[in-house]
């Protein structure tokens, strides 16, 4: 098994949240901060804080799809 193929198996990531200093926990296009936060993808370097519609600048959020947003 390939190393892309084993990231999509596993279908977890950690993501440093450069706003707040916190990791969020991603699988796809959402996830979870390490306060609790549902966060969504907006892009690689972006995410949206749904519980406080805040937009937050992260790491980086690997995308395994083609579309290279």
């Amino acid at each position: 098994m390939n190393r892309k193929n084993e990231r999509r198996r596993w279908n977890g990531m950690s993501i440093f949240d450069l706003e707040d200093g916190d990791f969020i926990f991603g699988s796809g296009d959402t996830g979870f901060d390490s306060d609790g936060h549902m966060m969504n993808r907006m892009s690689d370097n972006m995410a949206f804080d749904l519980d406080t519609g805040e937009i937050h600048m992260v790491s980086g959020w690997d995308d395994d799809d083609e579309d290279d947003w």
